[in-house]
């Protein structure tokens, strides 16, 4: 089975709960990249945004995950990408859509809102649920303008 690889973007406030995540997949055996930021000083996440986005839009990653504060602003970025399908994803439930109806790749996280837990189980959902494709397909093929 070919070993995902996985993007890490976050800033400032997303930046603790990145490093964890990080450690967790590659313990997990994934191939992680982190895209930064490298510590809790105030930054602007469009910064890690765009080259975690690019490289996702590139191929270079099978998925990608970002985490800032609200979680809004790092996927908004993300999305400005023509083949970035990022969701903002505060339960697994929420997260597990994204992956089974929208067929998202990035993965938007709100670090100020939820528990490393939280991200643990939003990550293990995320990374492990299937598109489902048919009607969705059809949906999903409607969004590049």
């Amino acid at each position: 089975m070919k070993k995902l690889r996985i993007a890490l973007a976050a800033d400032h406030a997303g930046f603790q709960f990145k490093n964890d995540l990080a450690e967790i997949l590659k313990s997990e055996g994934y191939e992680v990249k982190d895209f930064g930021t490298n510590s809790e000083e105030s930054m602007d996440y469009p910064d890690t945004a765009h080259p975690l986005a690019a490289a996702v839009e590139a191929g270079e990653f099978d998925f990608g995950f970002t985490l800032c504060g609200s979680g809004n602003g790092i996927t908004m970025t993300a999305n400005k990408h023509q083949k970035v399908r990022a969701a903002l994803c505060w339960t697994a439930e929420i997260a597990g859509l994204a992956r089974s109806h929208n067929d998202a790749n990035v993965c938007g996280i709100p670090a100020r809102f939820i528990s490393f837990e939280e991200v643990k189980e939003i990550a293990k959902i995320f990374l492990n649920t299937e598109f489902e494709g048919g009607r969705h397909q059809k949906r999903i093929d409607k969004i590049p303008l």
